[in-house]
């Protein structure tokens, strides 16, 4: 419960979350954080822990539907390490946070976690599952980096979309958009 209220926080105020906000948000005591945590350095690994745990991105990759389309699966992969990218960079920005953050194994089993949810559109993909998956990786991170996707923004839809038709005009799309 109070590790739950503390990653908004963190967000907002970064390291500089006081415990009586966090008792506040958490619905306890002052003392209880102090009791349960020692102190506020202890709080904050606790919740950036818990943050960067990747069990959530990777139940949610296997909840994929693997009755939908092509596009919408590669939409919904985006839009799962999207949110995950935007949060990690959030978090490591507000408590400042430099470097790789520390792995917990899902950097090995990601890829083959989306090949599974691609393995039955194989016959239609140019490269194997598993090198999509690094491809909707790179495309997911860098469009979640504020600088990289603030000024001319591409939505999950949008980059699902050309990441599975490319960016030559298709056929059943005379007009493109600008």
């Amino acid at each position: 419960m109070i590790v739950d209220a503390v990653i908004p926080l963190i967000l907002e105020h970064g390291r500089d979350v006081t415990t009586r906000q966090i008792a506040d948000e958490a619905g306890i005591a002052e003392g209880t954080v102090f009791r349960a945590f020692g102190d506020k350095d202890s709080i904050i690994q606790a919740a950036v822990d818990k943050f960067l745990d990747p069990a959530p991105l990777r139940d949610a990759l296997r909840s994929i539907d693997p009755d939908l389309s092509l596009e919408q699966k590669v939409g919904d992969i985006l839009f799962h390490l999207r949110a995950r990218f935007t949060g990690i960079i959030g978090i490591m920005s507000a408590i400042g946070m430099t470097g790789r953050p520390p792995g917990h194994g899902a950097r090995n089993d990601f890829a083959e976690l989306v090949a599974e949810v691609l393995v039955s559109e194989a016959p239609r993909l140019r490269i194997e599952p598993s090198r999509v998956a690094y491809l909707v990786r790179l495309i997911a991170f860098a469009s979640s980096i504020g600088p990289f996707n603030d000024s001319h923004p591409f939505s999950t839809e949008e980059l699902a979309d050309i990441i599975v038709h490319g960016i030559a005009a298709r056929p059943d799309r005379p007009d493109h958009e600008e």
